[in-house]
């Protein structure tokens, strides 16, 4: 199979790392609590419900710029169209950025601190094995219009 044609991923990673995050988030506030002060729990929901609300915005508004532009959503699928408008204009990863926003947003919400931490390795994990296997495929695809767009556009933001 050419380079041209080849997928980005074989699995759908993000979907996995994210739940992952999750659940080892909440087994390990099980574990090893990490309490939140009664002053900070207001702060934190606020925060949190925010956080919440801008990833849920940010997915919808990704979502609705790809299918927009007639390509795919699905990781495991080739990329139809470079897409650069809308919130791939701020950031190359919205989906994923918003993925990281959610799983810190919800920790937020609930109190559970180690949700900060397993967001953040998630976003890790999904840079080393999603974003950099996509960034291939759309170089192979895209060429030069790929790399310019990665001049004027952050990975995450």
């Amino acid at each position: 199979m050419n380079a041209y044609r080849s997928k980005s991923l074989s699995f759908p990673w993000p979907p996995l790392l994210y739940s992952l995050a999750i659940v080892a988030a909440l087994c390990l506030q099980r574990l090893y609590p990490l309490p939140l002060p009664f002053v900070w729990a207001l702060v934190s929901w606020v925060i949190g419900a925010l956080l919440t609300a801008f990833a849920v915005t940010l997915n919808v508004w990704a979502v609705k710029t790809l299918l927009e532009r007639r390509t795919t959503v699905l990781t495991q699928r080739c990329s139809a169209h470079l897409v650069t408008t809308g919130p791939f204009r701020l950031t190359r990863n919205p989906t994923y950025l918003g993925y990281t926003l959610l799983t810190a947003g919800m920790g937020l919400l609930i109190g559970n601190l180690w949700f900060l931490a397993t967001a953040a390795l998630a976003a890790a994990l999904t840079t080393l094995l999603v974003i950099r296997c996509e960034e291939m495929h759309l170089l192979s695809r895209f060429g030069c219009e790929f790399e310019f767009y990665c001049k004027r556009t952050r990975r995450w933001l």
